[in-house]
């Protein structure tokens, strides 16, 4: 079967975003954990931070 280039390129697209997006959701996932049970976390989360 011949692949065309922008199949391939369709292809390679998609999972790369599937990777990225599996990993963020990982890295998220991780961070909140993290979080809860340090409750520390310099992500965006500047009127807490600066109310300590």
């Amino acid at each position: 079967m011949y692949w065309d280039d922008a199949v391939i390129f369709g292809l390679v697209t998609v999972g790369l975003m599937v990777a990225f997006m599996a990993g963020w959701v990982g890295f998220v996932i991780h961070d909140h954990k993290r979080h809860g049970k340090s409750g520390k976390s310099d992500q965006g989360r500047v009127e807490s931070s600066s109310r300590r």
